[in-house]
């Protein structure tokens, strides 16, 4: 990370960053350093963001008396002189719920605010079921005695970015329509709703094959097929949400949801897989131009590099936009992994400050 400097300054008479808000900046400068490099000196912290001694003192002070960070213990033990305290964040002041809703099934983890796992739990789903109750008992349990401050749910269907509500019939039992406001009154925190290839798509960003990149489209290969869309680092919904719908695309008048679902693909081999996959994503490239394609979902990630490569090449052949093509790398569940990033991006908003304007 660049040293970066806040200071006061003007234009053209007009005072455009205050005390105060250099304040705000810094102290979320630090916290941020703080969740991804973990416990800090002073002297560490100082060498990061490129700040005065003064200044970081000053912040740690701040931070402490708000009850983010604490000592967490000692460094600099090899060396001559006091050891130096190490600053980390106060791990329980918020916990979060991300929740991946199946068509069968309900999973749960709870994170501290550092991302740390504090608890997890599943539950089947069946027709008939309650599915409020079964997400409410299932994050109850992953909670344990914890508040959540912050709920994200993924879900199968096409949601309105602006209202939240479902577009189209997603299959899962005991659906409701005020399914976020019900849950948040009952978990006592907001519900945020979001497509579960989106938030696949969070993982992959995250923590998976598009670490590196801004601009990326995530193909969802599974007994659903969807596309989620990032671009400048941004997940892109769309007007009604409907971004990188790519199922829906007609390939000689059969859906490409059809066409590469698990059950059409059972038995076909791996070169007419890829070269299937291969026109259908030719739609995103020609329109987005997104520089890299990673193939998530069970068949992504079950045909690993090797598929990848094959799609690549097919793809090479039919668009002359340079395209990689990468197969998911995040371990795990990817929709409920991108539910607990979100969910933290949330908390850390609420928690540390956000920054005006």
């Amino acid at each position: 990370m660049k040293n970066v400097f806040f200071r006061p300054w003007t234009m053209g008479g007009m005072r455009t960053a205050t005390p105060q808000l250099a304040r705000v900046i810094n102290d979320r400068l630090a916290l941020d350093l703080l969740l991804e490099h973990g416990p800090l000196t002073a002297p560490q912290l100082r060498e990061l963001t490129g700040l005065s001694r003064p200044t970081v003192s000053d912040l740690i002070e701040r931070l402490q008396a708000n009850g983010l960070i604490a000592v967490t213990g000692e460094a600099g033990g090899d060396r001559r002189g006091p050891n130096a305290r190490l600053y980390g964040l106060v791990a329980d002041r918020a916990h979060v719920a991300g929740v991946d809703v199946r068509r069968d099934a309900v999973n749960v983890t709870v994170a501290d605010i550092t991302g740390r796992t504090a608890g997890s739990a599943a539950r089947p789903l069946r027709a008939g079921d309650d599915l409020i109750g079964t997400v409410t008992g299932a994050v109850a349990e992953a909670a344990g005695p914890r508040a959540v401050h912050a709920v994200v749910l993924g879900a199968p269907g096409l949601f309105h970015p602006a209202t939240g509500s479902l577009l189209t019939d997603n299959g899962v039992p005991g659906w409701r329509p005020d399914l976020p406001r019900v849950l948040g009154a009952g978990l006592g925190a907001p519900v945020t709703l979001e497509n579960e290839v989106n938030l696949a798509a969070v993982a992959e960003h995250r923590a998976g094959s598009a670490r590196d990149r801004e601009d990326f489209v995530l193909l969802w290969l599974d007994d659903g097929v969807g596309a989620a869309v990032v671009l400048g680092g941004r997940l892109r919904h769309g007007a009604s949400g409907g971004a990188g719908e790519i199922g829906w695309i007609k390939l000689s008048g059969t859906p490409f949801c059809d066409l590469v679902g698990a059950a059409a693909v059972r038995d076909l081999g791996r070169d007419a897989l890829a070269a299937r996959i291969a026109e259908g994503v030719l739609a995103a490239v020609a329109v987005l131009d997104p520089g890299l394609v990673v193939l998530g979902g069970r068949t992504g990630r079950s045909g690993g590099q090797d598929l990848a490569e094959r799609v690549g090449g097919h793809l090479a052949a039919l668009s002359p936009a340079p395209t990689l093509v990468r197969a998911s790398t995040v371990e795990g569940n990817a929709v409920l992994h991108g539910a607990v990033f979100t969910a933290l991006s949330i908390a850390h908003r609420d928690v540390f400050g956000g920054l005006p304007g």
